[in-house]
């Protein structure tokens, strides 16, 4: 990334101000703005997170906002109420409460003498959501958002669950906030009653992974936030972005077909990470391009960007599989609205011969069963990569050994696809709760399997998921089974794999019980989304990614960094272990020092669902000069055939006294799950 010193307005930075709420609470936000914003206002960008200003996010800050801010725009960094410095609690993600904070923060910033009055929100992930929760509350001054790696249905399509099956990630994000929610405010900014603010934390906050797994379902609870419940209701212009790694790129398209305002769509070959920083690459100039959008929509500036397609794709090429990737080969394509009118609806069939083919209306008669080991999906990396080492999906060939397996032959010339596959799946199963995962698989002739896209269904959920029903076993259902979204070339001479397992642990909690799915083929179809490039095509270029200087660190000690699958041989289980985090490392400028590891283990034993359990532990630490303080988190989640059990564990020191410890234990029912 190229780092840009010298920008057309000089930028000042306001550490820390207090946004007072209408209740009383004050939030704290971090403020980059040009130095004569009062003489000469300026609209206004608010990133609105939990992550803290003062530390948390500040490395990624300092290289976007003073760049944004150097061209003519104060940028506005709120935490949440409850969240680093600011007053209050936090008790859940995307609360009536801090959506109706959303709302006047805006109002606050529109009302300030260095602002234009026009505003916009720009965030990733919970920052994306909440961009597009407040949007549909149609607040005065907000003009035009860009939102990324979000989501308009928070059931469907989030960390929580795919196809109505629980995720792993419920768990591992959960665990994350758990750990969030232990911080305190920093002394410097509140040196009054910094300790009170945290202790309420450390007492209040609650356990979100119980909230979360009581509603099983498309209930109330899921549909408050899902922008899909009305699409009308956002009015503002809408920038989408997300990444083919990300677990978010569905809703991109979903928002270029529903919304009825200015919208672009952009999808890249990243992980979960903005474009100018992501990985894999090509990273793009993301915050140029956001500048063009801004300018359109805050200043009223014709630059152009209105007259791009209006959905700009990365069509990945063919890669070895890996479980990181520094760079995808590929192109970029553009899609003039979505639908697309370059896209059409492909189907193959499948044989007992384990074939893939198109055979027009001619369909196979009969029936292959499959029980999969617990094991398959151990290769299937991480629901939303963050571009960790490991969290990608690796060579598919020992996963598709323990499920159904059909291929084409050989591919005579490319194959491009963009958009939805789709398994038109006639299935039973042998018990009232099962699942099924389809994976597509791009196998290159020396027999390599890379994943390219993959789909999971609760077979209970099959009419919906706001009511769930139980299947008749032995009974035949015809279902849909939706995969991600993908733009992706097939070469010539690589055969496309279709895989069909009746598991996919860790990505998705098992059924209670183990399940046989049987497949009638003669019901069963396999539908692509092949593309076909137009005539005089062009494909979109951007610039290269550019920012401001990056906060600057000393790393005191490297971070534990691994992703590794161990089984024991002689207990029969197998299990997913990871580390993350930030190691130790100092913030010079501000001369707080920070830990930061999580560590998790996902373990399933022979061919009993009851005995998947998840662990994740969380280590934090804060110091300066005297100060220190330190919190550790440890969840458990584990299960029999009637319920979830949640084991949870809360310590806190302030120095080397402990000042905190917290214990749950909650039983939840599984409904059909």
């Amino acid at each position: 990334m190229k780092t840009v010193r010298e920008l057309p307005r000089r930028v000042r930075e306001l550490e820390h101000v207090e946004v007072p709420m209408p209740d009383g609470c004050r939030l704290a936000a971090r403020i980059w703005l040009p130095e004569d914003a009062e003489a000469r206002p300026v609209p206004a960008i608010l990133e609105y997170i939990p992550y803290r200003k003062n530390d948390g996010t500040m490395a990624r800050d300092s290289v976007s906002h003073p760049y944004t801010a150097g061209h003519g725009y104060a940028v506005v960094r709120l935490d949440l109420r409850g969240s680093g410095e600011s007053e209050g609690l936090m008790t859940d993600e995307y609360t009536e409460q801090e959506l109706q904070d959303g709302v006047d923060a805006i109002a606050w910033i529109a009302a300030q003498p260095w602002c234009s009055g026009s505003v916009g929100m720009v965030g990733i992930s919970w920052g994306g959501f909440n961009g597009l929760q407040v949007a549909a509350l149609q607040p005065p001054a907000l003009k035009a958002v860009i939102t990324l790696c979000s989501t308009d249905d928070r059931y469907a399509d989030d960390v929580h669950f795919m196809g109505g099956c629980q995720l792993i990630d419920n768990l591992s994000w959960a665990s994350v906030m758990f750990g969030y929610n232990t911080l305190p405010p920093d002394p410097r900014h509140r040196p009054d009653d910094w300790r009170a603010l945290w202790l309420r934390r450390l007492t209040e906050s609650g356990l979100w992974l119980k909230n979360w797994l009581e509603h099983q379902s498309r209930d109330v609870f899921w549909k408050h936030g899902s922008i899909c419940e009305d699409y009308a209701r956002v009015q503002v212009p809408v920038f989408a972005v997300s990444g083919w790694a990300d677990g978010y790129c569905r809703t991109v398209f979903r928002l270029m077909e529903k919304l009825e305002g200015p919208r672009l769509g952009l999808v890249g070959p990243w992980a979960h990470k903005y474009p100018h920083v992501a990985k894999p690459g090509p990273a793009i100039g993301f915050l140029q391009e956001s500048l063009r959008w801004w300018d359109r929509w805050l200043k009223g500036e014709e630059t152009g960007i209105m007259e791009e397609p209006r959905l700009r794709l990365f069509l990945q090429h063919a890669a070895e599989p890996a479980g990181w990737y520094a760079e995808r080969a590929g192109e970029w394509i553009a899609e003039p609205a979505w639908p697309s009118p370059n896209v059409e609806r492909r189907r193959l069939r499948l044989s007992a011969d384990g074939h893939l083919s198109e055979s027009g209306d001619v369909a196979e008669e009969g029936r292959l069963s499959i029980r999969s080991p617990l094991t398959v999906g151990m290769a299937g990396g991480k629901w939303c990569s963050y571009a960790g080492p490991g969290d990608q999906p690796v060579d598919q060939r020992r996963d598709d050994a323990g499920s159904l397996v059909f291929e084409t032959a050989p591919l005579e010339a490319p194959l491009d696809i963009a958009g939805d596959a789709n398994l038109e799946l006639a299935v039973s199963a042998d018990r009232p709760v099962a699942q099924v995962a389809v994976r597509l698989v791009d196998v290159a002739p020396d027999g390599k399997a890379t994943r390219v896209s993959y789909g999971l269904l609760n077979l209970t959920h099959r009419d919906g998921h706001e009511t769930p029903q139980p299947l008749e076993p032995g009974r035949t259902y015809r279902v849909r089974v939706p995969f991600k979204h993908v733009a992706q070339r097939f070469e010539a001479g690589h055969r496309l794999r279709l895989s069909i397992s009746s598991s996919y642990f860790p990505i998705a909690w098992p059924a209670p019980e183990p399940v046989t799915l049987t497949v009638s083929l003669a019901g069963t179809a396999l539908e692509l989304p092949v593309r076909s490039a137009p005539a005089g095509e062009r494909a979109p270029g951007f610039e290269a990614p550019e920012g401001s200087p990056p906060q600057a660190r000393e790393q005191i000690a490297e971070p534990e960094a691994y992703w590794r699958v161990v089984e024991d041989c002689a207990t029969g289980v197998a299990s997913l272990e990871l580390a993350e985090g930030g190691g130790t490392f100092r913030i010079l400028d501000n001369d707080l020092t920070i830990t930061d590891q999580t560590y998790e283990r996902y373990s399933v034993a022979g061919d009993d669902p009851a005995s998947a359990s998840g662990w994740t532990r969380s280590d934090h630490a804060m110091s300066r000069g005297d100060w220190r303080v330190r919190s550790v988190t440890e969840t458990r989640l584990t299960c029999d055939r009637a319920d979830f059990v949640v084991e949870a564990r809360l310590r806190a020191w302030e120095g080397d006294e402990l000042v905190v410890e917290r214990h749950w234990s909650e039983r939840i029912p599984r409904l059909l799950a």
